[in-house]
């Protein structure tokens, strides 16, 4: 199994420089995993890179989660309740089950970049009207 590396689209793009800003701040976290994950040597260090990386990926999603409901919500975002459930249940996962603990590198990794992209995509679609008005 290999990482999933994903570079930035115009069709990633919301329409709100923060938000877009984040999403591609996020993308190129899962990046830096995935060069983590190819150049994994199987020492401690290696580890403990990947899971200062990882650190580093929950805390921006945290961050954007907070950004982006803000300015939703400012927007009258008619699917806001829906979107607090996304969100829920992605720091759920994080934190409970797709975590250095129970998966691999390359599991973790694969997870979280497709999971960023459904994300992404889907916010592309529904969001952006609410942005570009």
């Amino acid at each position: 199994m290999t990482p999933n590396r994903v570079e930035w689209g115009l069709h990633f793009a919301v329409g709100h420089e923060i938000l877009d800003q984040q999403h591609q701040q996020i993308l190129a976290q899962c990046n830096v995993l995935a060069d983590l994950c190819a150049a994994d040597g199987g020492n401690s260090s290696a580890d403990l890179e990947f899971t200062q990386a990882f650190e580093r990926a929950m805390t921006l999603a945290r961050e954007h989660f907070v950004a982006e409901e803000a300015l939703l919500v400012a927007r009258a975002y008619p699917e806001i309740e829906d979107y607090r459930f996304e969100t829920e249940e992605y720091a759920y996962l994080a934190a409970e089950i797709a975590t250095t603990e129970n998966f691999d590198k390359i599991e973790l990794q694969r997870f979280l970049s497709l999971w960023w992209v459904g994300h992404i995509l889907d916010a592309a679609k529904q969001q952006s009207p609410y942005f570009s008005a």
